[in-house]
């Protein structure tokens, strides 16, 4: 019911800034919230960040003061701006979304490196 697609990954030097699109399309009825995970190969799938419907926004640690997850409604556009990028910020990052159903993007890309 909702695809999503995510873009502006790349590589970047440590300290470094990147903001992630994760674009969103369909049937986005009730209640829900986008989210923005990352992995690394071989390790767990974590939480950066998420924001609801309404605005309300939620950071966890990997890049708690680190970065600021924000909407666009006019295109239902959720944002992901990071700076002070470090190597260990190198990552697969995924945009979620999650309703009534639970829609996963492809993943973009980061690397911090320099």
């Amino acid at each position: 019911q909702v695809q999503i697609v995510e873009s502006g990954g790349g590589t970047v030097q440590p300290g470094g800034s990147l903001t992630l699109s994760c674009a969103a399309s369909g049937s986005m009825t009730g209640f829900y919230v986008i989210a923005w995970y990352r992995q690394a190969p071989g390790k767990q799938r974590e939480l950066v960040a998420d924001i609801s419907k309404f605005g309300t926004t939620n950071y966890k640690d990997p890049l708690k003061g680190r970065c600021t997850i924000s909407r666009d409604n006019a295109n239902n556009t959720v944002y992901l701006q990071m700076n002070s990028l470090k190597p260990e910020d190198t990552a697969t990052y995924y945009c979620r979304y999650i309703g009534t159903v639970d829609s996963w993007g492809q993943g973009t890309q980061v690397t911090v490196s320099s």
